[in-house]
């Protein structure tokens, strides 16, 4: 399974005095499997691109397909297929509308036309996956609850429609920290466990080293730069810097202890993975 992005293009506003090209010939293939992180400063063509993912909005030119299957279709085969990319929007927990968190859960696989035997079904496991525990939560306002299990709810939605894919734009806008370790904590365990493929968009360098397996840099609408995160971010710096987006700051900080001479490991994404193997070293154990 996958999804293929064909040389696409977005414009808004054509044939107005407000007509601004978001997307220029975007061309690339997500396969099932993947965690994708996205970066690009403002503007660069982040949000449009993720948007057409699941058919939100359509390319001006080109086409995005899922299995083979043009997300712009009219059949029902593009709009199930459009069903299988799951998105969770920035600050998803504005988009919470119904009296329970059971029944903010219930509404997307009710309009998939699932039996109530399936919905309650969906609406217990995605409870589970997200760690609301059902009894304790389900008849609860979702307007009275944390930010952190505010935003859980409204994944927990996303999921409960059993995507191929999540799409996650910056999940952790806006929590505490430890509201944004719990949400990536367990964005990490879905991962892993293989309950779908992710795609994640946000402007923390460090979130993106630690969990992506792949990266795409975005820059005035293009794909500038696609590869292993690392390699991007250490060999890539000055495209980076080019495109308003820096390396984490845990890599410049040992980029910079390399250049003093200091043996570190410079592709260490957790500063006890970093801190642990230059011990290590100076205690003459291998070389970083």
């Amino acid at each position: 399974m996958s999804i293929r992005v064909e040389n696409i293009t977005y414009v808004y506003g054509g044939g107005t005095p407000y007509e601004k090209t978001a997307l220029s010939g975007v061309d690339l293939t997500i396969e099932k499997g993947e965690f994708v992180g996205i970066i690009g400063h403002t503007g660069s063509g982040k949000s449009t691109l993720i948007q057409h993912l699941n058919g939100l909005i359509h390319p001006t030119e080109g086409r995005v397909l899922v299995d083979g299957v043009d997300l712009a279709g009219k059949s029902r085969e593009a709009a199930a297929k459009r069903h299988t990319v799951g998105m969770v929007f920035q600050y998803p927990e504005q988009q919470l509308f119904e009296e329970t968190v059971a029944q903010d859960i219930a509404f997307g696989p009710r309009n998939l036309g699932c039996s109530e035997e399936e919905v309650d079904a969906r609406v217990h496991e995605a409870m589970s996956f997200v760690g609301l525990d059902y009894e304790t939560y389900a008849g609860r306002s979702p307007f009275r609850l944390s930010g952190g299990q505010m935003r859980r709810v409204a994944i927990a939605g996303v999921i409960a429609m059993k995507p191929d894919f999540l799409i996650l734009d910056e999940p952790s806008a806006g929590l505490d920290p430890v509201g944004r370790r719990e949400i990536f904590s367990q964005i990490r365990k879905w991962y892993e466990e293989g309950a779908f493929s992710v795609i994640l968009v946000s402007h923390n360098m460090d979130d993106i080293a630690k969990l992506a397996t792949r990266l795409l840099v975005m820059n005035h609408g293009r794909c500038i730069l696609d590869g292993d995160p690392m390699d991007i971010f250490l060999h890539h710096r000055e495209e980076l810097e080019a495109a308003g987006v820096d390396v984490p700051p845990l890599t410049k900080t040992l980029l910079y202890l390399k250049g003093r001479g200091i043996p570190v490991p410079e592709r260490a994404v957790a500063c006890e993975e970093a801190a642990n193997a230059l011990a290590k070293t100076l205690k003459g154990g291998k070389s970083c």
